[in-house]
């Protein structure tokens, strides 16, 4: 047999013609898939002469993708053998995991996801192959004229199946349909589904590491006209032991989980009655909402920024102009009707920034000129995708708006960039790195962008000069640009190392063009300026969710809604532990005192729940020597602490922004 040429990470390799990519990289256990120049293939696939190829091990994102999409495949195949009426709909990889779609009489019950959990391990025991096998559209509609589902993908067959339909590109995202088919050891065809692949070599290799997680109602290509189908939603991993750690961080997740935190510690709430994704602040989330404000006002005062205010709606034409009807329409709210003139509640202040930049003749001395306003605006998000304060309908954003020449775009940019990265670092943030979102020159989503590709260029470029500059990693994002111009976002992770988007720089060509703004040079002629998008918390709404739960409440002192609570031994020292209340206000604390019926053990059983920083106790003791005793949140405790010392050792807490 004739030798062929292959190119392995880099290197010529001479192998026998019809190698496969499975028997090039035999030696290797935990290759799962090939990058057969530059595209995913099968371990099965003949390698042509010339290839470059690549092997994907398990422990890559792609091996992980191609695990857990074949784990789905499982599960598919599990329900249509538990539920033989059960229809097929999508079932794509996701982040840490995988879901499929079914159309089935009844929910699935916890039950269910056992004994479908049981059945995928029978499966996954066998041994099963998964074998590639490719499809004429007539022959696909003949053979899965039973699922409706599949045959309406049909019609979706190429490019744009992911925007028809969530998930849909792993199954027609091509120009050819390909059909799966599992395979028993005795060679015969046990189960089949329409999809792209890869897929593993064998159902051995997700041996028992997958779980079924839960179970939801989901409508059919995201649209409430549809169908409500049944999500199962799972996840698998390369070992038991990787499983095991996964659900331990889930399980930590879920201790804190913002939302029932807040429920909880009394700080927000979601009434009905005002509607989904519109949140209410109590008094005590107020506290910690006002002093966010403070701090980045003053910190927006300190770095240049003129403070605005922008009304909460607007005639829509404003809208038309700034580009947000165009191209955003869907995420705004619907029209308001005002005899017959049309207004909309705004979805981003940015264009009444530029009314009031363009209100006045602006020099090129006035530059950089920057504004900032704490402005509410409203997003019309679906229902099925908020999620606590993390994904709100309602957005505070610390908004601002630089208004540079080009030449001061790159240090207005730095000087952004590290104004957030201070900000992230004072709220205790500080493992992060920097995303770069860009427009998708070529794909699907290109119409949905505008300006030149010289300003394209110009704009990226100063973005990404800056971010490299910053000596912090930077992640590659096309096509997540918003439509006027690239941006950089930094995405910070938590305690326990979720990462979570949060503030966001900007560069824009398109509004000071369609708004007209210009400046007068230093030359005499009327040029634009470059106009630069910043909010350095994103939203305060969202950020009081992300640090609810990478602090799980316990807020360090300066941020603590209530910093100092105050608990008597007895009813005898309730006096002398508001006179010490009293000193402490007095240096700008935020006292409590438990001043209730309640027995002394369980006045310290609820202070612990209260999660306040600092538990001070006082005693007949500690009255007679004019001191308190400090207890903390791990449940320490220090005695007979001089109320002067008490009192600087809180005070220094708060000050110096440090956790305890």
């Amino acid at each position: 047999m004739s030798q062929i040429i292959v190119h392995v990470a880099g290197s010529e390799r001479a192998v026998e013609q019809g190698t496969t990519a499975a028997e090039l990289f035999a030696d290797d256990p935990q290759v799962v898939v090939a990058r057969l120049d530059g595209e995913l293939v099968d371990l099965a696939h003949v390698l042509p002469d010339g290839a470059s190829v690549d092997p994907v091990l398990v422990s890559e994102p792609d091996g992980l993708d191609v695990l857990r999409h074949s784990c789905a495949h499982v599960l598919a195949q599990a329900v249509q053998q538990t539920f033989p009426d059960a229809k097929l709909g999508i079932g794509p990889p996701i982040r840490d995991g995988f879901y499929y779609d079914f159309d089935v009489e009844e929910p699935f019950t916890p039950e269910d996801l056992k004994r479908l959990e049981r059945s995928m391990q029978k499966i996954i025991n066998t041994g099963q192959t998964f074998a590639r096998r490719e499809v004429e559209d007539d022959a696909a509609r003949a053979e899965l004229s039973g699922e409706p589902y599949k045959l309406e993908l049909i019609g979706l067959k190429g490019r744009s199946a992911d925007e028809a339909a969530e998930g849909a590109g792993v199954e027609v995202g091509g120009s050819q349909l390909t059909v799966y088919d599992n395979v028993d050891r005795t060679g015969q065809v046990v189960w089949g589904d329409l999809c792209r692949g890869p897929h593993l070599p064998t159902t051995k290799i997700i041996g028992n590491a997958f779980k079924l997680m839960r179970s939801a109602a989901a409508y059919w290509r995201g649209s409430e006209k549809n169908p409500q189908l049944q999500r199962i939603y799972g996840t698998a991993w390369p070992s038991k032991e990787e499983l095991k750690a996964h659900l331990e961080r889930l399980a930590e997740a879920e201790r804190r989980d913002h939302r029932r935190l807040g429920a909880e510690m009394d700080l927000f709430s979601f009434p009905e009655e005002v509607g989904p994704g519109l949140p209410v602040f109590h008094p005590k989330g107020a506290i910690l909402r006002r002093t966010m404000e403070d701090y980045v006002w003053q910190r927006h005062v300190e770095a240049g920024f003129s403070y605005v205010t922008t009304p909460h709606l607007s005639k829509e034409g404003l809208f038309h102009t700034s580009g947000h009807l165009p191209y955003y329409a869907d995420g705004m709210m619907p029209e308001l009707d005002d005899d017959g003139q049309a207004y909309r509640i705004k979805a981003m202040n940015c264009p009444m920034h530029n009314l009031i930049y363009r209100s006045q003749q602006r020099s090129y001395r006035d530059l950089p000129l920057r504004y900032f306003e704490f402005g509410t605006v409203y997003r019309n998000e679906k229902s099925g995708v908020l999620q606590g304060l993390t994904r709100v309908r309602m957005i505070t954003q610390d908004d601002s708006h630089s208004y540079v020449t080009k030449e001061q775009a790159p240090g207005e940019v730095k000087h952004l960039l590290d104004f957030v990265l201070g900000l992230l670092r004072d709220f205790g943030l500080d493992d992060y790195y920097l995303e770069l979102s860009t427009r998708d020159e070529t794909g699907e989503k290109k119409d949905k962008f505008i300006g030149t590709d010289e300003q394209w260029a110009e704009g990226t470029a100063v973005l990404e000069q800056v971010a490299r500059g910053s000596g912090l990693e930077l992640v590659d994002d096309p096509g997540g640009a918003a439509y006027y111009g690239p941006k950089i976002s930094v995405q910070a992770r938590d305690a326990i190392g979720r990462t979570w988007q949060m503030s966001t720089i900007q560069y824009d060509f398109n509004q000071p063009e369609r708004f007209g703004l210009e400046y007068s040079a230093s030359d005499g002629t009327r040029q634009q300026p470059v106009m630069i998008h910043s909010a350095k918390f994103g939203s305060i709404e969202r950020f009081i969710g992300v640090l609810t739960e990478h602090y799980a409440g316990q807020f360090p002192p300066w941020l603590a809604p209530v910093q100092v609570l105050g608990v008597p031994v007895a009813e005898d020292f309730d006096g002398y532990l508001q006179d010490v209340a009293t000193r402490l206000r007095g240096e700008g604390v935020r006292v409590e005192l438990d001043l209730s019926d309640d027995r002394f053990p369980k006045k310290i059983r609820n202070a612990s729940r209260s999660k306040a920083p600092f538990i001070l106790i006082a005693g007949g003791e500690d009255r007679d020597a004019g001191a308190v005793s400090f207890r903390y949140r791990d449940g320490s405790q220090k005695n007979g602490v001089p109320l002067e010392e008490a009192v600087a050792e809180v005070v220094s807490a708060v000050r110096g922004r440090v956790q305890v």
